[in-house]
């Protein structure tokens, strides 16, 4: 490999990240308060909200998208409600490596909650195009795109089995690549992940999906090793269009696998960026040619 592998670890949030703190909840009661009714007393006598409830933390997140960002935000019902405090991390810890100013960046899985994008924008002012192998999924993100026309993000279906291909057109550049990956093999395993999630809760039993996803949001045949193994060979072919690729990777076990790809690929400047938002580990890396 050219270049020796780079790891950078924070044990907290991006100093950047406007999420450093606990929820204001009466601002954001204020910026949005359809969040009142949601708001409940925990067991060590505070305000907080039912993260147990979906529709309460798809609320939560209208608040935070409006009080933030000042986007009007929703999605429909059984599409993924992000965290958004990491969905910035992902932003943030990006703009160190490519730098600010005008970007074009491509979200890979933009998913119909568009969240990326809202950031990366409102933040840094980075123009976006948005890619999903779901309709229904982008019909939904142009729905926010229409109300926040302010935003400068641009929707395209992907039409094929590829993740770049059929995506990047001949003319094409972009500073950046970003994916969070279906995490999981199948929808049993993703099913035994939202079980995990309830109990952490302090639920006994969970509804389906609880914290909401479709099928190509949560799994993929072969889990997230394969998917972004995928990625990583595409993206040979697009290294003249492309000054920087990036991925999460939620599973730590994956990353001597994907060393290795990007070894046999001949990337140079790998990097490995740990994040760490509360007791949630995360991890994204980056390559280029």
């Amino acid at each position: 490999m050219a270049n020796k592998k780079r790891s950078a670890y924070s044990r907290f949030m991006h100093p950047r990240n406007r999420h450093q703190s606990r929820y204001d909840l009466e601002a954001l009661k204020k910026s949005h308060p359809a969040l009142a009714p949601f708001i409940i007393i925990n067991k060590f006598g505070d305000e907080s909200v039912d993260f147990a409830n979906p529709d309460a933390v798809k609320t939560l997140n209208q608040a935070i998208l409006k009080h933030f960002y000042n986007v009007d935000w929703d999605i429909p019902k059984n599409f993924l409600t992000p965290p958004i405090p990491g969905r910035a991390d992902y932003i943030h810890f990006m703009a160190d490596v490519i730098g600010t100013g005008p970007k074009k960046v491509l979200d890979i899985g933009v998913g119909a909650n568009c969240v990326y994008p809202i950031i990366g924008n409102s933040e840094y002012g980075w123009e976006f195009v948005g890619s999903d192998i779901n309709p229904e999924a982008l019909k939904a993100a142009q729905k926010i795109l229409d109300k926040n026309p302010s935003l400068k993000v641009q929707l395209r279906l992907q039409k094929s089995s590829g993740i770049f291909k059929g995506i990047i057109g001949e003319k094409d550049f972009f500073h950046l690549t970003i994916c969070n990956p279906p995490f999981h093999s199948s929808k049993e395993e993703a099913e035994a992940g939202t079980t995990r999630k309830w109990k952490n809760l302090g639920k006994h039993k969970a509804p389906v999906l609880n914290f909401g996803g479709q099928s190509a949001e949560l799994w993929t045949k072969g889990g997230e090793i394969a998917f972004i193994k995928q990625m990583i060979l595409e993206s040979v072919e697009f290294k003249s269009q492309v000054e920087w690729f990036s991925t999460l990777v939620s599973k730590s076990e994956n990353l001597n696998q994907i060393y290795r790809t990007l070894e046999k690929v001949k990337a140079r400047n790998i990097q490995t960026i740990e994040m760490s938002q509360g007791q949630k580990k995360s991890r994204a890396v980056v390559w280029q040619f």
